[in-house]
Parts: structure tokens; C-alpha cells; sequence
């Protein structure tokens, strides 16, 4: 999957000379938690929430109101941002996104075209969504996973036989890691059945195969946070 299918388009910016205060105001009214930084339209850093918190006098500081205004208004986004961001292109694989922002401990980076505008941002919002589409996790409760000798047509026998016992596939998902050598772990996804339909084809799958375990949730009653 590709960055510029998940990517949140027309993406917010700010010019380089923002006063913070000005870049405080838009995050909160679009609910976004950084900005890229543009000089003539080209991105040369960005600034999240966290950089404005840490620049701004705290909540002990001896100014009054208007000093404190007066000091939020003066100090430019150019003044605290991260210069020179890790970027993606809208042909990246959110894969690559994913790695990047796992290793480098940030959530979200900006998209940028050829000449360096801002095309888009992408979040570690974006690669839950992908996550969860690749997965089918809405739309089937039920998932097996298995540990599966690493060979040809492995994967092709056990998918047949779940299959051929009336399970009907949504997604499957393969891993390597944690896995003995010649092995493999397979996540199964399959639309829902009865408990009695279900129960009979994972027997028949315990004698088959290893099953490492089975379940099946309801995804569609989830916990919200409360809204403030």
C-alpha cells in the first residue's frame, strides 16, 4: 500500500515567520498535533505541540498576561522547530513510513514532491487504519493462528483445508520473527460462523496442523474515550 492512498491530503502549513501563538490557534482548531514549516513553499521543518509546550514560559513564571502574550507573539515557529524532517514520497510504501517512524520514535511525518512542497502528512493514525484494512479486523470476528513448516506450498495445503471445512477466508498474515528455524507463524481471518461451525473446524485443524490459538471478538462495541 502506498503512502499517497492513506496520507492526509491538503495538508496544513505554516510560513516559517508564524508567531507560536498563531500556530497554538490552528492546531486546535483542525485537532492536529504538528505543522510543517514552509520558506517560499518548501518544507524546512516542522513543529509539533510538544515544542510549543516546551517553549513557552511555564505555568509559574512571574509575567503577567500581557507580558506573556506580548512574549507567545514574538517567538516564530522558526525559532523552535525541528529543522530538516524526515520526509516520505507519495510512492512510498506505508511499510517504509511505519519502520521509520517506529525507529526514529516520532508519529507522523509530511509528504513532499519532488521540488520539496508539502503534498500531505501521514500519521501513525494513517498506518492503524492500514492495519486494520489489511487485517479485515471489522469486518471478520474470528482469527487462528498456526505454526506452519517454512516450505513450499505449506500455506497453500492450509488455507485449502480451511476452506474445503467451511471456513471462509478475509485476510492472512505471515511472521517469521519469534519463530524456530523453518517455521512460521500464520494469522488466519475468516467471516463469522456459529460456534458449532466453528468449533468443528478448529478440531479438525488441531489434528491437522499446530493451532497456537483462536478467537473471536466483537470489534464492533469497542471502548471510546469520552470527548471532553
Amino acid at each position: 500500500m502506498l503512502v499517497k492512498e492513506w496520507m492526509a491530503t491538503n495538508p496544513i502549513v505554516v510560513d516559517e515567520n508564524t508567531s507560536i501563538m498563531k500556530a497554538t490557534q490552528i492546531m486546535k482548531e483542525h485537532g492536529i498535533r504538528r505543522i510543517p514549516v514552509v520558506r517560499d513553499g518548501r518544507l524546512i521543518g516542522i513543529i509539533s505541540d510538544r515544542d510549543i509546550k516546551e517553549a513557552a514560559p511555564s505555568k509559574a513564571t512571574t509575567l503577567d498576561v500581557h507580558e506573556l502574550y506580548y512574549l507567545l507573539s514574538e517567538i516564530k515557529v522558526k525559532d523552535i522547530m525541528t529543522p530538516d524532517p524526515i520526509t516520505l514520497k507519495e510512492n512510498d510504501s506505508v511499510e517504509k513510513a511505519a519502520v521509520i517512524m517506529l525507529e526514529n520514535r516520532i508519529s507522523g511525518m509530511p509528504v513532499v514532491d519532488d521540488d520539496y512542497h508539502v503534498v500531505g502528512v501521514i500519521t501513525e493514525t494513517d498506518v492503524f487504519k492500514v492495519m486494520i484494512s489489511i487485517t479485515g479486523a471489522y469486518k471478520s470476528p474470528i482469527q487462528i493462528a498456526f505454526e506452519i513448516e517454512d516450505s513450499p506450498g505449506s500455506l497453500n495445503t492450509l488455507l485449502n483445508d480451511i476452506r474445503k471445512n467451511g471456513g471462509r477466508i478475509v485476510s492472512v498474515l505471515t511472521s517469521e520473527d519469534n519463530m524456530p528455524e523453518g517455521a512460521r507463524e500464520v494469522y488466519v481471518r475468516l467471516m463469522d460462523m456459529s460456534d458449532d461451525d466453528l468449533n468443528k473446524l478448529v478440531e479438525h485443524l488441531k489434528k491437522e496442523y499446530k493451532v497456537l490459538f483462536v478467537i473471536k471478538e466483537d470489534l464492533s462495541n469497542i471502548p471510546r474515550r469520552r470527548k471532553k
